[in-house]
């Protein structure tokens, strides 16, 4: 959109600014965008999404960054209620991280819809991007799943998953972060 003016001296100059208007409008837009998620992680110094080097920080250290509801899941292996969890039956495409760390851990094109109550994947995005440990507690015999970034506790995984691995990543919805790949979309 530019203004019609008698003179071209005016219209060289308003369409410049028009333009500079309309590119510091998108600009800003995008920024908002970035903005909502840095200020959920901005107390937090060890969130990235792009670095993978292992982190080794306290648990004390966790507990002043972390939000207690998070602090409890991820590092004490508290597991939230089933079928309350925000991403439990989600079916938006997009990507998946560590709410501890920004570790990337799955993408939506792995997760199913399960009965558990609990977001399901059948696959991580990366082999390393997430460790196994021998979990024996309240009698049980399982396998936990950690961020291998941070070391958080995501879930468990279990043998009763779909094709093509038959296994069934169950994760607490809490210990993930969401970025849909169409930026549009509200999470």
């Amino acid at each position: 959109m530019c203004w019609i003016s008698r003179n071209n001296t005016a219209i060289v100059m308003k369409t410049p600014t028009m333009f500079m208007f309309l590119a510091f409008t998108i600009s800003c837009s995008s920024t908002v965008k970035q903005n909502k998620m840095t200020e959920q992680h901005n107390s937090n110094p060890y969130y990235s999404r792009t670095d993978t080097i292992h982190l080794n920080v306290s648990n004390a250290e966790w507990k002043k960054i972390l939000p207690a509801d998070l602090y409890a899941v991820a590092r004490e292996q508290d597991t939230e209620r089933p079928f309350t969890g925000k991403y439990w039956d989600a079916d938006t495409k997009g990507t998946y991280y560590c709410a501890v760390c920004g570790n990337k851990l799955f993408r939506s094109d792995a997760k199913f819809a399960s009965t558990c109550g609990w977001p399901s994947f059948f696959e991580a995005v990366r082999p390393n991007s997430i460790i196994y440990k021998e979990d024996n507690s309240y009698g049980m015999k399982r396998i936990e799943v950690e961020c291998a970034r941070c070391n958080s506790h995501l879930g468990h995984i279990f043998d009763d998953g779909p094709p093509p691995t038959f296994k069934r990543f169950c994760m607490n919805s809490i210990s993930l972060d969401f970025e849909p790949d169409d930026k549009n979309v509200i999470k």
